[in-house]
């Protein structure tokens, strides 16, 4: 007898953040019904910081038979951050560990990495700090240790590697060749003239549609996490193309303005040229799900309210009232950034953080709110807003950019985590979407009068003393 006979049928994606990974399980309407987590793991010891692949398999494993206890898992996806790579040798075996891409080692060549490094007009990939683009994490590892790397038989993306390992086969897919990594030319659909300056190129594996199922569970998988052998697997994604993908699946607007929130805040425009992208600014294109390149600007803002909420000793989950923000703006704060020196729109800027009697939780909401509105104004973006799961999380974030952006509504999906989400779509991506993936709430926008005028007052003050291009 079939051991999954009689259990509803369900869906499961890893969401490989570069704090937490998570997996979540989803009904055949897209319900979550299971979710688990851990601190991203990682390796501390070697020539680098490395994430620990080994730990995060084995807790994956455990997890996926823990959801297969009590559902059917017919699908498997998997959503990860960029900037990362998995370098295999001819056995299956890491030619490398998995280089951590806040390790700001790789930096010690740029100069030799500056002169073949794609022109920014062709990449839409921005130089940005430590090994935040690929490209410059494989010149490292190259250069660094010649007779590892000509073991290195495949470059597999972060996201597919872990397809690979379910299902032995190696893919490729857009969304994460083209995040920041140099390797990729959007405007073209190919490679940048990069992957052949390192005479890598070959050893990309084929590129699917992000959408793909790439294949069945290994028997070695399926034994294992306990799934039955007929359970898809599709071809992987990078994270905030994931939560883009949620959003496109449900036939929003083409101009619409999408918010992803994590360790990043990244803020996507439909629709818009790429002739707003100003490579100072970490400013960027993603490329869709569907192959549309997408303007992005970003900042480190997860990491950044944290930072300020501890500062501010401050737990980051209080709830933040409108009476906060009052007492904040009243009392003169101001916080401006960068509380994460070489990323954002101001990456030579030290922050600035003048706290009067106001909570820590207030003022990181209220700086995340206007970094937010502000990039929306970098991107062009003239349509509506949409925000994730940051309308149950921080509802009154939502509210500030909704009273920011009066000529814009905001949009709240309702979602807990968009980004699974996303990735659950892409396994039914040709079928009709629930009803309630279709359907947002409006953020009412707060009455606090003092708000525009202390906008004006935190643009002001980032025009003294900025090092780079306005």
């Amino acid at each position: 007898m079939d051991a999954h006979a009689g259990r509803p049928q369900s869906t499961l994606i890893l969401d490989l953040g570069k704090t937490h990974a998570k997996t979540c399980t989803y009904d055949e309407f897209g319900t979550q019904i299971r979710r688990g987590s851990i601190a991203t793991p990682s390796l501390l010891e070697g020539d680098y910081p490395a994430l620990d692949v080994e730990r995060i398999w084995d807790w994956f494993v455990l997890e996926a038979r823990e959801a297969s206890a009590i559902s059917d898992i017919r699908a498997i996806n998997v959503s990860a951050h960029g900037a990362c790579a998995v370098l295999l040798q001819e056995d299956g075996s890491l030619a490398f560990p998995v280089l951590d891409y806040e390790f700001a080692g790789v930096e010690e060549l740029n100069m030799q990495y500056e002169r073949i490094r794609p022109d920014f007009l062709d990449s839409l990939s921005p130089s940005l700090p430590a090994g935040l683009n690929l490209g410059r994490q494989l010149f490292w590892l190259q250069k660094k240790f010649p007779p590892e790397f000509s073991s290195v038989s495949a470059v597999i993306f972060y996201p597919q590697y872990w397809i690979w390992r379910m299902t032995g086969r190696k893919v490729t897919e857009r969304t994460s060749l083209g995040c920041h990594t140099d390797l990729w030319n959007p405007g073209e659909d190919c490679f940048s003239t990069l992957p052949k300056a390192l005479n890598i190129e070959s050893l990309i594996p084929e590129i699917v549609a992000t959408h793909d199922c790439v294949g069945n569970v290994s028997d070695e998988f399926a034994a294992a996490a306990q799934l039955s052998g007929n359970c898809e697997v599709f071809a992987g994604v990078h994270d905030s193309n994931a939560s883009l993908a949620r959003y496109i699946a449900s036939g929003v607007a083409a101009d619409i303005s999408v918010i992803s929130m994590g360790t990043w805040v990244i803020s996507m425009v439909l629709g818009s040229s790429t002739r707003v992208l100003r490579e100072p600014r970490d400013m960027l294109a993603n490329v869709s799900v569907t192959g549309e390149v997408v303007p992005c600007a970003r900042f480190m803002g997860g990491r950044e309210h944290a930072i300020i909420c501890e500062l501010l000793k401050s737990s980051p989950s209080d709830h933040v009232h409108e009476r906060n923000i009052e007492m904040a703006l009243a009392n003169q704060s101001l916080i401006t950034p960068s509380f994460s020196l070489g990323t954002g729109p101001f990456p030579l800027r030290r922050a600035e953080l003048n706290a009067k009697g106001c909570s820590g939780a207030a003022l990181a909401t209220l700086y995340l709110a206007l970094m937010i509105d502000y990039e929306l104004d970098l991107l062009g973006s003239k349509g509506d807003i949409i925000f994730g799961s940051a309308s149950s999380r921080s509802p009154m974030l939502c509210r500030l950019v909704a009273a920011l952006r009066p000529s814009a509504k905001v949009m709240l999906s309702g979602d807990t985590a968009s980004t699974p989400l996303g990735a659950w779509c892409l396994t039914r991506w040709n079928k009709p979407m629930p009803e309630k993936l279709r359907s947002f709430s409006i953020a009412e926008p707060t009455q606090i009068k003092a708000l525009l005028p202390y906008r004006q007052t935190w643009r002001t003050a980032l025009e003294t003393g900025q090092e780079h291009e306005k």
